[in-house]
């Protein structure tokens, strides 16, 4: 109800001049949009889940809106310099992307090129050390996968659990059991790995065949360091794709990434993302200390220049945003309207806790 009364009020707003009123005044030039995304589908993965992947053809069409409404794409250095200098051009806006899915390269790239715009990847970094299927969410994928099919965890320690997986909780249910029979036996990648080539024997899912399409893997060194040569700004989203709570561990998370991202590009590492979104007030020095110069959240806002720069909030745009409401914040009126928080995500990098 509340979304199709934001939606409905934004429509009469743009039809009443509402969007060019705010999108050409001081107040929205003083303020800058940060947008966020994760995957790019290569095949399905945006029906398995809509608010971690969208498709190119639905990145391109909201690039084309940023044309459309005269926007400014800053790179996200440029954009946080010019927030808090006081000199930001009319309607800016940063793109950002989460994780380094292999989908950046073969999908969200060819969009990027082809609209010229400068972009900033957060990237976690175990993973592509460690090319195979990141487990949490691959295990959630090939689980919704075969959701036409029953899943015996006799593979698991012997369990003799049946679960129905066309059951959305069935399915939640099994994949619990199986994350957490990987933590509790504190099981290595390589472990996790052959779990999951045991899950997919169960439900006659070719694993080696999925791995040879990089759905759910990321980007490997060497694309890593092409990508960096075309231009993409490569920054800090933890090696783990965790925020641990003690000083010391949060510092080898940042630093660890921050010695892989630069090896591999050749550039200074200061930008950061919360993974997940998560964060907490005792992060806020730590990352000072870190050499980290900003931090981006998952909260939903425009930043002011009064926005403390390790609390910078984005628009996380899925495909449940509507082009109206994404329009709304591009030009700056949908700031006006009341907010729902942000689903929980479960992000690409999250397996390695």
């Amino acid at each position: 109800m509340l979304k199709a009364s934001k939606k409905n009020f934004l429509k009469v707003a743009k039809q009443l001049g509402v969007f060019n009123a705010v999108g050409n005044s001081k107040w929205r030039q003083d303020r800058l949009l940060i947008l966020g995304y994760h995957g790019v589908a290569l095949e399905d993965e945006h029906l398995w889940n809509s608010e971690l992947f969208v498709t190119a053809s639905f990145l391109r069409r909201r690039f084309e809106i940023l044309q459309e409404q005269g926007c400014t794409v800053l790179s996200l250095d440029d954009g946080i310099t010019h927030l808090y200098n006081g000199t930001l051009p009319k309607r800016s806006v940063v793109i950002t992307f989460d994780d380094g899915l292999y989908d950046f390269y073969r999908r969200a790239l060819p969009v990027i090129n082809e609209f010229g715009f400068p972009a900033t990847l957060y990237l976690t970094t175990f993973y592509s050390q460690y090319n195979k299927p990141v487990f949490t969410v691959a295990a959630d994928y090939l689980l919704w996968k075969a959701r036409t099919k029953r899943l015996r965890m006799d593979f698991l320690f012997g369990s003799k659990q049946e679960f129905d997986l066309g059951i959305e909780s069935d399915r939640r249910r099994a994949h619990s059991q199986i994350i957490g029979a990987a933590m509790s036996h504190d099981y290595s990648a390589e472990q996790k790995d052959e779990l999951l080539a045991m899950m997919c024997s169960q439900l006659d899912i070719d694993y080696d065949e999925f791995c040879e399409k990089r759905i759910l893997q990321l980007m490997n060194a060497e694309e890593i360091s092409e990508i960096s040569r075309s231009g993409i700004d490569v920054q800090l989203h933890t090696h783990r794709h965790c925020v641990p709570k003690e000083n010391a561990m949060f510092g080898r998370e940042i630093e660890e990434n921050r010695r892989i991202i630069e090896t591999l590009t050749n550039r200074n590492a200061t930008h950061f993302c919360y993974p997940s979104g998560e964060y907490d007030s005792r992060f806020l020095p730590w990352l000072r200390d870190s050499n980290v110069v900003s931090a981006t959240t998952c909260e939903v806002a425009l930043s002011t220049p009064k926005t403390d720069p390790f609390l910078l909030p984005r628009l996380l745009d899925t495909s449940s945003l509507s082009e109206i409401e994404f329009r709304g914040w591009v030009m700056g009126a949908s700031h006006f309207l009341p907010q729902r928080a942000a689903p929980d995500r479960v992000a690409p990098g999250e397996a390695t806790r």
